[in-house]
């Protein structure tokens, strides 16, 4: 028999689903407000932190469609370093803004296609393989085709897309400093568009019917390979859309962008509540678990923290996470 604390757990577990995400972002805010009273808080700080989440929030939106599947992409952040200098080539060949824009998501589709063709074409026994080896594929073609050389010269309209910022006078008055960045309105903006995708159309809940169950998709008759293909495809989509965002914030392409950036978007999926076992997740937990990610590296830079000990902490929250989602499935099995 269970005893009375065990039962009292297992009754708690809906509300720390539901509700422990927020707690944590609130006692994040409290204690890194009390180490940095000074500077925590500041318009430039809180901005800087949005800024600094803005392509990586576009990686870990495809990252978690593919993780509701029961998929993993390891490619996005190659995806994203490929998409950037091909970006960056189109602007340097002279070619206008208005259709360099569109070089960079285009890329960014068609290598999310082909992970999504590769997968369910040459039957991979799991996504990890096949995207393991398009991480070095589309990094190497990125070097390529760039000489593994920065390459810089984007036009101002394009950086303003992720660098731009809309003033505050009509609120703080004329001469007033603070500012939203672009960047925040635009991940504002798709992120409404794909919660709509996944939550009112029809795709969206076979997306998720997949991920529960894909035999049982089939058998409802849920074309599985031709969801999977576009969930790829879309997730190379949104890499393509972080390239543009980081192309605003650094106003060049360079060999490195992206490096390990997947690891990232993974971690803020798994943190937000997603299911590595698919089925589960919401796109609203995919911003909180980014928003924590930004807030625990932009803390640690305050406090001068090394960057090795950075990477200690948030692998060691990768598997606390990860084990948390463990327990959930076991306890949610008992219940």
């Amino acid at each position: 028999m269970e005893n009375k604390e065990d039962t009292l757990f297992i009754r708690l577990i809906p509300y720390i689903d539901r509700y422990g995400i927020l707690l944590l972002i609130a006692i994040m805010l409290l204690i890194l407000h009390l180490l940095q009273p000074d500077v925590f808080f500041s318009w430039r700080n809180i901005t800087n932190i949005f800024k600094q989440i803005s392509w990586q929030s576009m990686l870990a939106l495809g990252v978690f469609m593919v993780i509701v599947t029961a998929g993993i992409d390891l490619s996005v952040g190659s995806i994203l370093m490929l998409s950037l200098m091909a970006l960056a080539i189109a602007s340097r060949a002279g070619l206008p803004w208005q259709i360099v824009i569109f070089v960079a998501p285009a890329v960014g589709m068609v290598c999310g296609m082909i992970n999504g063709l590769g997968i369910t074409i040459l039957r991979m026994p799991h996504p990890f393989i096949m995207t393991l080896g398009t991480l070095y594929i589309f990094r190497g073609v990125g070097n390529l085709i760039s000489g593994g050389v920065p390459i810089g010269g984007f036009a101002d309209q394009l950086r303003s897309i992720g660098s731009g910022k809309i003033r505050l006078e009509w609120l703080y008055g004329e001469g007033a400093t603070q500012y939203i960045p672009s960047s925040l309105i635009i991940i504002i903006i798709i992120f409404f568009i794909f919660w709509i995708f996944l939550n009112q159309t029809k795709i969206g809940k076979w997306i998720y019917a997949i991920g529960g169950n894909p035999e049982a998709a089939r058998a409802a008759g849920i074309n599985v390979n031709r969801i999977l293909i576009l969930v790829y495809t879309l997730c190379g989509f949104l890499s393509g859309i972080g390239a543009l965002i980081l192309a605003g914030r650094t106003g060049s392409a360079y060999p490195n962008a992206g490096l390990q950036s997947e690891l990232d978007a993974i971690a803020a999926v798994i943190i937000g509540g997603a299911s590595f076992f698919g089925g589960r997740g919401t796109v609203l937990g995919v911003f909180a678990g980014v928003f924590i990610m930004g807030l625990l590296r932009n803390g640690l830079n305050l406090m001068n923290v090394s960057v090795f000990w950075q990477q200690v902490l948030i692998g060691s929250i990768i598997i606390l996470a990860v084990y948390i989602d463990v327990l959930r499935r076991q306890f949610g099995t008992r219940k």
